[in-house]
């Protein structure tokens, strides 16, 4: 089993890089923002809870959090090669907490890939990204919020990895195809 948290603030391409890493490596991409969203749309008790967390640009408690992402890994068969974490975890809690869970399964985070993207680069691909989709979160207002949450509980993590000796620094800025090789170079001394 090989797990791979892909890192980064908002806009730093975590889903694009978190697509070519399932093709390379035939891991189960587990994305929190799209299984949020899901529930969101579907309008169940989980995705009222968490829009008005995510409305705000606020993240929603680690607790929460932390029990979909045992329901997904359990209740799911694709997930014994290995998990692309994407979007999680965002605190230190979480990191904790995702620790824990994997070492219960006999697993453990394997590497860290960060995505390492100026915040002018950040808010300029976030308000394109609203445009193209229609995503209501990307706006300026929200954006910043984002911004500064992430500056505030998620950068952090970075250290805790580094310490860890599982964080690989990647710029993320160029074409996806040069970040993604970067990626790949990085990652062969993690893989077995």
């Amino acid at each position: 089993m090989y797990n791979l948290v892909v890192f980064g603030a908002p806009g730093s391409g975590k889903g694009t890089q978190s697509a070519r890493l399932i093709d390379e490596y035939g891991l189960y991409h587990i994305s929190t923002g799209e299984l949020l969203r899901d529930h969101i749309a579907r309008e169940t008790e989980l995705g009222k809870i968490a829009n008005e967390y995510i409305s705000k640009g606020h993240l929603i408690p680690d607790a929460l959090m932390i029990e979909i992402l045992e329901n997904t890994l359990d209740g799911n068969p694709d997930t014994a090669n290995g998990v692309i974490f994407d979007g999680f975890p965002r605190t230190i809690p979480q990191a904790e907490a995702l620790n824990e869970m994997l070492h219960k399964r006999g697993a453990r985070v394997d590497a860290v890939v960060g995505l390492e993207v100026d915040d002018k680069e950040l808010i300029d691909r976030l308000l394109k990204r609203g445009l193209e989709s229609g995503r209501s979160d990307d706006n300026m207002e929200t954006i910043n919020e984002r911004l500064n949450v992430y500056n505030r509980q998620t950068a952090p993590l970075r250290d805790f990895y580094i310490t860890q000796g599982k964080y690989h620094s990647i710029k993320g800025s160029g074409s996806i195809d040069d970040i993604f090789n970067d990626i790949r170079n990085h990652l062969k001394s993690t893989r077995k």
